[in-house]
């Protein structure tokens, strides 16, 4: 589109619904603003939309019950998992910052569901663990919480759920082509 030629007014439903957004958005990006790429907009909106709809319910229906959050819970998981482990390997794992995974670390420790330990090898690092309690509870959560993601999953057969994660994968491993900020 040329600078000097007027907009082409694009009609606003009276309400918006996610589906019909994006539908404005791909008809305003390429007529007022000149995007060539409205599918690319169209799969990271609808890829970020649905990681917050799951986020959100996973949290709201198990974890905040608990007196959890999201994130918690993933420094949780990420522990029982892999820990002790020490707090940068635990922020690369949880995608948070190492300041994020500070913070929690004090209040689950508090909560009596992880323990922060100096770490033998580098004084200046400490090594993350869950209590025995906090590995009940883990292990309690994590069971209602793959109950739920299997409800979610369910909606596609096995082999969408593994074309799913393949295109996620791809989406995700080919970052390198181009400068990526943020966490691993």
């Amino acid at each position: 589109m040329s600078d000097d030629a007027a907009p082409v007014p694009v009609e606003v439903p009276e309400r918006l619904d996610f589906w019909s957004f994006i539908e404005l958005a791909n008809r305003r990006l390429s007529t007022e603003y000149g995007s060539t790429h409205q599918l690319a907009t169209q799969v990271l909106l609808t890829l970020n939309r649905a990681s917050n709809v799951v986020t959100y319910d996973l949290e709201s229906s198990i974890h905040r019950p608990r007196g959890l959050s999201w994130s918690s819970f993933r420094l949780m998981f990420v522990t029982w998992l892999a820990g002790p482990i020490d707090a940068k390997s635990a922020a690369e794992l949880t995608g948070m910052s190492r300041a994020a995974v500070s913070n929690l670390t004090k209040s689950l420790v508090g909560a009596g569901l992880m323990e922060r330990t100096p770490d033998e090898r580098d004084g200046r690092s400490v090594q993350l663990s869950l209590t025995e309690r906090g590995r009940r509870e883990i292990g309690e959560i994590y069971r209602e919480q793959n109950e739920r993601e299997h409800a979610w999953a369910s909606v596609l057969t096995e082999p969408e759920q593994r074309i799913l994660v393949m295109l996620l994968d791809k989406l995700i491993t080919n970052r390198s082509q181009f400068d990526v900020r943020g966490r691993n």
